[in-house]
């Protein structure tokens, strides 16, 4: 039984929208375990999400997952991954967020499309879910949970039904689907990678040695824990398919002005992953070189705020020839902090995961670097825990400029009344978190520290007016949004005053039904396979 006709407002539930940075892999490698080798790289891939975990295998019959609550370790025990025998498997890590936990939330989503069973894993965010979800259901599809995960994998089962083809309903589905995603799906006999037509999402291939198999990741962290090589990044736009076959590669939809997400370089990512040639240790040490020059500050010793501060802290101290040590002991197993859904447990999640070394700090004038502000809860918190422990002066540099607009695409702030750079000046923030000073990054300069992107003439020439095309996504600091953000979704999240640049282009699909899609093949790309 099926809701009937339902209207856009009527399917939206307060708060159950889906905003989290999470992580995926796919292995493909018949005569290895894959449920193991997945186990190992969600491992590496676990910083990106401490919410849930979940594995789903092929065995060349059927796809069985296993999936909960939970970090990797507290998931998965040695018989779960016994059980879990095959050829083919993904892996899913999820960065929990208020209003969308639950068991049902977590992934790989398990789904059914006729006698085919699939599984998928999702990183980023759908901006035009609500209205798919509501078509789908109009059509008669049933839905269990409000996830954008769940909407991707429905989609893609309708548009397989009409097209009788699994990768074609994938590419159907690419063409409507619109916002920052990077996915993996398994069927019982084959992996397939896909990518948002901008590449706000990081997917990466790579490939086990001696023919052994292929593996895709968000990071090549996960790459190198199972012992396979870059081979390339996956395609915005591209779907790759791998089975007995070996991988084949299609254009499914044109590709559109990159829009790398940033904050993968700033935050996210693990500083021993590479994009684009480039480790993100050596980016975010370029960026405290950076502001070292943009924004000097007299002291006795130069600290980072463990993990991501810790390479631009170094940077900022080599520059200036200051000395660089440790002044912040951190806790590794508590998760990370800005995740919790309340203040007051954002409060005691900082004082959980930190501790200041008081035999380093006491006595000393100390610039202290972290990645980013956002509510500027926690900065408050380390300039008031290193000046109870003995510190006399405390300067606070970011490496990054001021996150001020809010982000749509996969990262958990998604009203601007969260974000005190949209509320405060730098001098009010400045005396907010009781530091002696406080300095941002520039745009200018972090787009410096990050390797140059560029499409071909083609797609550089979709850029859109009063748009910079830099290969970036930069909408947290610039409030410039590569995707249109549809009124329903992005109603309510920004602060009297600010006007973003976001509603200028979508895809043609994504204005179309889903029945005219399903018809239309002019809203596919070339198909060229590779």
């Amino acid at each position: 039984m099926h809701e009937e006709n339902l209207t856009l407002e009527q399917a939206i539930a307060p708060d159950e929208s889906l905003h989290d940075e999470c992580g995926v892999i796919g292995i493909w490698a018949p005569d290895r375990d894959v449920a193991r080798m997945t186990y190992f790289g969600l491992h590496a891939l676990q910083h990106r999400g401490q919410e849930s975990a979940g594995i789903a295998v092929g065995d060349g019959t059927s796809v069985f997952v296993r999936k909960d609550l939970g970090l990797v370790t507290q998931v998965f025990s040695d018989s779960d991954l016994s059980a879990l025998q095959g050829k083919v498997a993904i892996g899913h890590v999820r960065y929990g967020t208020a209003g969308s936990k639950g068991w049902e939330s977590a992934q790989p989503h398990l789904s059914a499309i006729n006698d085919v069973i699939i599984a998928l894993a999702h990183n980023g965010t759908l901006v035009n879910f609500d209205q798919l979800r509501v078509e789908l259901i109009n059509l008669g599809v049933p839905f269990r949970t409000h996830t954008d995960s769940e909407v991707a994998a429905r989609l893609i089962g309708y548009f397989t039904q009409q097209t009788h083809h699994l990768r074609g309903g994938i590419a159907h589905a690419m063409a409507m689907m619109e916002g920052g995603y990077a996915m993996a799906l398994v069927r019982e006999n084959a992996l397939y990678a896909f990518r948002d037509p901008r590449g706000i999402r990081p997917l990466c291939l790579g490939k086990l040695p001696d023919e052994q198999g292929w593996v895709v990741a968000s990071e090549t962290c996960a790459l190198d824990i199972v012992g396979a090589e870059y081979v390339r990044d996956i395609r915005p736009g591209e779907i790759l398919r791998i089975s007995d076959d070996g991988p084949i590669s299609e254009q499914a939809i044109d590709p559109e002005p990159r829009a790398e997400c940033i904050f993968e370089d700033v935050y996210f990512a693990r500083p021993d992953s590479r994009f684009h040639g480039r480790s993100v240790y050596s980016m975010r040490y370029a960026m405290g070189r950076r502001l070292a020059h943009e924004a000097p500050a007299e002291a006795d010793l130069v600290i980072g705020v463990p993990d991501s501060g810790l390479p631009p802290a170094e940077g900022f101290a080599r520059e200036l020839g200051l000395p660089f040590g440790e002044g912040l002991i951190k806790n590794r197993y508590v998760a990370r902090t800005f995740i919790q859904p309340t203040q007051e447990l954002r409060e005691m999640g900082v004082r959980l995961k930190l501790n200041a070394l008081s035999d380093n700090v006491a006595g000393k004038r100390l610039v202290v670097i972290d990645d980013s502000i956002v509510r500027g809860t926690t900065s408050k918190q380390i300039v008031r825990m290193l000046k109870d422990a003995g510190a006399t002066e405390v300067h606070m540099r970011i490496n990054s400029p001021e996150v001020t607009w809010p982000c749509f695409y996969g990262i958990d702030t998604d009203t601007q009344d969260q974000l005190i750079s949209a509320r405060k000046s730098v001098e009010e923030i400045r005396d907010y978190i009781g530091a002696d000073s406080l300095a941002f990054l520039s745009v200018e300069g972090l787009l410096a520290c990050v390797p140059e992107l560029t499409d071909d003439a083609e797609t550089a020439s979709r850029c859109p007016a009063g748009h910079t095309c830099d290969g970036y996504c930069k909408a947290c600091f610039t409030g410039e949004y590569p995707v249109e953000i549809p009124t329903t979704f992005s109603s309510g999240k920004f602060l009297d005053g600010y006007k973003p640049k976001n509603l200028s282009h979508a895809s043609v699909a994504s204005h179309m039904s889903i029945e005219d899609v399903a018809q239309d093949e002019s809203v596919l790309g070339s198909g060229e396979k590779a």
